[in-house]
Order: C-alpha cells, then sequence, then structure tokens
C-alpha cells in the first residue's frame, strides 16, 4: 500500500499528518472556502532522504482533489513537488 494514503487530515491542528517508524511527518494547513493552502511541512530528521514528505505531500493533493479544492503551495517544498509532478498542476 502506497505510503501516501494513510496520510490523513488532523483539522483540529491544521495539518496533513503521516506516520512512520514512530515519528509524524506533517503539512500545516489553512482552508478558505475551497482553498487549501499549505503553508509549512516538516519531516523529523530521523524520516528524511526516505520519501517521506514526498508521500505526505501526494497525500494532501490526493485528498484535495477528491474533495474539489484549489491548493496553493505557500510551503517550498510542497511548491516544488507540485512543479515537478504535472498531472498535480490542476489543482492550482
Amino acid at each position: 500500500m502506497h505510503m501516501a494514503s494513510n496520510v490523513r487530515d488532523n483539522t483540529d491542528r491544521h495539518r496533513f499528518e503521516l506516520d512512520a517508524d514512530g515519528h509524524v511527518a506533517f503539512s500545516n494547513y489553512s482552508r478558505t472556502g475551497n482553498v487549501l493552502t499549505i503553508r509549512h511541512t516538516e519531516v523529523p530528521k530521523e524520516l528524511e532522504g526516505r520519501g517521506i514528505g514526498s508521500a505526505l505531500i501526494r497525500g494532501v493533493l490526493d485528498i484535495a482533489r477528491s474533495q474539489g479544492l484549489k491548493v496553493v503551495p505557500v510551503c517550498p517544498f510542497a511548491k516544488a513537488y507540485i512543479e515537478r509532478h504535472p498531472e498535480y498542476a490542476d489543482l492550482r
């Protein structure tokens, strides 16, 4: 199973989360109407270099698409991910 499908929306904390090896990677967001603004993405040092951040952003974008949201990537990591993956260009 793809890790991206394990991303969950923690609405109380306004962040998407992905658990891996006892750690949590997350992307903070704000939502106004049908616009999801990805503010900041953080991957614990223990998880760096393993594609966890990419799996997290992919999961966030898949959730946004399933909910009919537009995405504004303020976070440089999310912005770079979308630029590298044209299949998500329609979300902007």
